[in-house]
């Protein structure tokens, strides 16, 4: 499987798939069918082999199913469920469809449909936890009672402890802009921070419970915004960017689908916490690929990125 290395010259950038090269091969050939308006067995046959050769590494495979429903519309998981009802990929690929669709405003999806519709893959693969992942999505979404979250999250637990979608969907829900409030916030991370292996694919987590926190504190303006210089001072900030800007940049030691998103949330935040040197080292080592959060926070992102990855590249 990829993954992130040091590419000099390599100019910015932003694919959905980052470094998964086979999975952008698909994506591109996705989309061409989507501007078709048809799905051809060929395709088809690209998504099965795509999405079932990732095997039990369940981190990889909610990216590429994340990536491919958002390259492939509304129509085409629809088309591919409809040619291979009892297919678990085709099952989770629509429904992760659905929840796409069902972010947007004026959304018709039927979101009791898309449970049931996970339920199903579940009893197809029960070793997954990605139709668990998806239903707690769907709970999110909704705002639904946190009384529905935590079987949810039990049945995520014992399949996948570390699931990286899984962990970032949970902090979303428990967040105060959403169903929840700061102190779950530290409360899932304190259920966490002990116990998680330091290169596991959900390691990012407290770091980013860390950048929403200031990108919330920075939004209203006035005297929040004034004082969130001071947030990445404090002891719990500062000893999060102390680990991760040591650790992480070292090729192969983030070896997870989604290691290059992560440096990326790394060098945002040594950026706000004023640690040029630190900041660039990251930007180096994720050879120019930019992802889109959190730098759309302040603008185009790939802009943004560029930005400070030319400045990176100019200590070389």
């Amino acid at each position: 499987m990829p993954v992130f290395r040091r590419r000099k010259g390599s100019r910015p950038r932003m694919l959905p798939e980052l470094d998964d090269a086979a999975l952008g091969q698909v994506r591109r050939r996705v989309e061409t069918c989507w501007d078709r308006g048809s799905l051809d067995t060929a395709v088809m046959a690209l998504l099965k082999d795509v999405l079932g050769e990732v095997g039990d590494d369940w981190d990889r495979k909610a990216h590429r199913l994340r990536v491919l429903a958002g390259s492939a519309g509304r129509a085409l998981p629809s088309i591919w469920r409809e040619h291979n009802p009892r297919n678990p990929d085709a099952l989770l690929l629509h429904a992760w469809s659905d929840l796409l669709q069902a972010g947007q405003e004026g959304s018709s999806i039927d979101l009791d449909a898309t449970r049931a519709t996970c339920r199903l893959a579940a009893e197809l693969v029960p070793a997954d936890p990605t139709p668990w992942t998806l239903h707690l999505a769907t709970l999110r979404l909704q705002r639904r009672p946190s009384s529905e979250l935590s079987g949810i999250w039990r049945e995520i637990k014992a399949r996948d402890p570390w699931n990286r979608e899984a962990h970032l969907q949970a902090l979303g829900y428990l967040s105060p802009d959403e169903c929840g409030s700061s102190g779950q916030v530290l409360e899932l991370l304190d259920s966490v921070r002990s116990a998680m292996p330091p290169n596991a694919p959900a390691v990012g987590l407290e770091l980013a419970a860390l950048v929403r926190s200031h990108q919330r504190d920075m939004g209203p303006g006035g005297m929040v915004a004034l004082g969130a210089g001071e947030f990445w001072r404090r002891h719990d900030a500062v000893t999060v960017l102390d680990h991760a800007a040591h650790y992480w940049p070292g090729q192969g030691f983030l070896r997870h689908a989604q290691a290059l998103a992560d440096l990326n949330l790394l060098a945002y935040a040594l950026i706000k916490a004023t640690r040029p040197g630190e900041a660039a080292s990251v930007l180096r080592a994720t050879g120019g690929m930019a992802a889109p959060w959190p730098w759309n926070a302040e603008g185009e992102p790939l802009e943004r990125f560029s930005h400070y990855y030319a400045r990176a590249r100019e200590t070389d």
